[in-house]
């Protein structure tokens, strides 16, 4: 839901920027690059301090460069196999700092070892439910699923929560509670998120193996789709690049 209309409405927004910094000649893999840079510093900075306000406030002006580098990309109407492929790796890379750093605020200030556990098992979760779909395609399936929780669904509730979380700092009492219930909701949303995807790979695998098997004898196999690499399988650009990025859950194609 939040891919098809959230993004849409984003992309509407960011497209004169986008336009603006193509003719500054700035290349969408800068943008991508930028912006993980960014929601990275954010994360590691603000959040193992207690810095949950601010951390959020500058890890989502940067995320907001996911929408902006596939716009860019989609302007130019030029393919690029390595920008979907730098898109995809990083935005793993930008999850991963996001969840590192709410777990070193536990592992430190936050004294508190079962959270700690949580977000690092959110951390990890949200990485193995993104293989699991870029493992399926690459063996030549569709993994036509749409998940509880996939890579939007975890930022944003992680986001806004740990975001709101932050307003003790303004004497909100017992907002504090809400950054807890971000990690809980969004470690049990992956957990159904990967059976979910599991259970799919399963149906469609022996759907394809009885399909290869009814063949008449003498008949050559389809071949098997050459792997991709993990994450988004289609180049950035043009409708391709649109159509990824609206499938994305950084799991492709800055929320990456």
């Amino acid at each position: 839901m939040l891919n098809k209309y959230a993004r849409a409405f984003f992309t509407r927004v960011l497209s004169p920027f986008a336009a603006l910094l193509l003719r500054l000649g700035v290349s969408p893999d800068a943008v991508t690059l930028t912006g993980t840079g960014g929601v990275v510093a954010g994360a590691l900075i603000f959040y193992p301090q207690g810095g949950f306000f601010w951390g959020t406030v500058v890890i989502t002006l940067f995320v907001f460069s996911d929408m902006v580098d596939g716009n860019m990309a989609r302007q130019l109407g030029r393919s690029s196999r390595f920008g979907a492929f730098l898109d995809s790796t990083l935005d793993r890379v930008a999850d991963a700092a996001v969840f590192g750093g709410l777990a070193l605020w536990y592992a430190g200030r936050g004294d508190d070892v079962l959270m700690c556990a949580v977000a690092i098992f959110c951390l990890a979760s949200g990485q193995v439910v993104s293989y699991t779909k870029a493992r399926g395609e690459s063996i030549g399936l569709p993994v036509d699923v749409n998940g509880l929780v996939e890579r939007s669904e975890r930022l944003v509730i992680t986001l806004v929560l740990t975001g709101f979380s932050g307003f003790t700092i303004f004497g909100v009492p017992y907002i504090g509670i809400l950054l807890p219930i971000a990690l809980w909701v969004v470690a049990l949303g992956s957990v159904v998120t990967l059976a979910q995807r599991v259970v799919t790979v399963r149906r469609e695998a022996a759907e394809a193996d009885a399909a290869d098997a009814a063949q008449p004898a003498g008949t050559e196999p389809e071949s098997e789709a050459e792997p991709e690499p993990e994450g988004e399988p289609e180049p950035r650009t043009g409708q391709a690049r649109q159509q990824a990025s609206e499938a994305a859950e950084s799991e492709g194609n800055g929320a990456k």
